[in-house]
């Protein structure tokens, strides 16, 4: 009879610990790249070179909270904006930072990327650009790369001051900042930002 309840619970435990491990399985979080909305839904995503960046948040630090996706605006006498995206999570490393030069003054419309000088805030030139950051699995080392001159297109398809929403698609060439002769594609960028909700908004951590 012992025996018999013995084998009944170990039974049971295993049952638990393999419908556990398959719920985990199920509920795993896979990055997806998201719509191309107008709404203010706080979303990013574009491949680099093949590899899909979406912002992730990390785990934080005594430095501070590690923020999936942040926008940041310029003094009045360097007129910018950037949109820094970032995942903590996956492994590889994935950084993008775009870079907007007189985003008021300009709105909506069609604009060239243009070279970047691979620096960002302030110290990034005077124009729209992009760099980004990526693991190369094969070197075991950060690869940074950076827009070239009238390499791709940024479309802000919407554009609206009061509410502090800015939308819009882009894909661009890049170069490697230590090879020249290593460019990549970012395709398919996209992004629907609310600055006035964006610091509240959480981005998949798991």
């Amino acid at each position: 009879m012992k025996t018999t309840k013995t084998l009944i619970t170990t039974t049971r435990i295993l049952l638990l610990l393999f419908g556990c491990s398959k719920d985990d399985d199920n509920n795993a979080f896979t990055p997806t790249l998201p719509e191309a909305t107008q709404t203010g839904k706080n979303t990013f995503g574009c491949y680099i070179d093949g590899m899909l960046l979406t912002p992730r948040d990390g785990t934080g630090s005594t430095l501070g909270s590690d923020y999936g996706m942040l926008f940041f605006v310029g003094p009045e006498n360097s007129p910018y904006n950037e949109l820094r995206v970032r995942d903590y999570k996956s492994g590889n490393g994935g950084l993008l930072q775009l870079h907007f030069n007189a985003l008021e003054d300009n709105g909506e419309g069609n604009f060239i990327i243009n070279e970047s000088n691979c620096e960002n805030g302030i110290d990034a030139n005077p124009n729209i650009n992009i760099r980004c950051r990526m693991w190369d699995d094969n070197l075991q080392v950060f690869k940074w790369y950076c827009s070239i001159e009238n390499g791709g297109t940024i479309n802000i398809t919407y554009f609206d001051l009061e509410n502090r929403i800015v939308s819009g698609t882009f894909s661009c060439s890049a170069q490697n900042r230590d090879d020249p002769e290593d460019i990549i594609e970012i395709t398919q960028g996209r992004f629907d930002i609310n600055r006035s909700t964006l610091s509240n908004t959480t981005f998949q951590k798991t």
